[in-house]
């Protein structure tokens, strides 16, 4: 069993975001990462896709979802599942920092619109 903490994960920035990493395989996980993604800035989301389905559990504020030409709201409570292979964003949409849970299978990798794949260091 490994407890990890949040106050003393390792803190990653990205695309006006900030990823605190929880589980992974570095910290003991063998099957899936886990890390809290927050979102302060008000800019647009940076689309991309994932080889594998990605979990976001909304912990508070409200982001507006862009899949395709589908937009979908995303708030506290709600859960959304984004298929492998899915090109989507996230943007915050209220004054509220957005903060949610994201669950990623390990070993999973995400593709830019420039079609350059790496592995988030959060997910390591």
């Amino acid at each position: 069993m490994n407890l990890i903490d949040a106050s003393s994960a390792k803190v990653f920035s990205m695309h006006e975001a900030t990823f605190t990493g929880l589980a992974s395989p570095s910290r003991g996980s063998t099957e899936n990462s886990a890390w809290i993604v927050e979102l302060s800035a008000n800019k647009p989301g940076v689309a991309h896709q994932l080889t594998r389905e990605e979990i976001f559990i909304c912990l508070s504020g409200t982001a507006k979802v862009s899949m395709g030409d589908n937009h979908h709201t995303l708030s506290a409570g709600a859960c959304l599942i984004v298929p492998a292979h899915t090109r989507f964003s996230i943007s915050k949409t209220s004054d509220e920092n957005f903060r949610a849970v994201a669950i990623l299978p390990v070993g999973a990798e995400a593709v830019l619109e420039d079609g350059k794949t790496f592995t988030p260091p959060w997910a390591l």
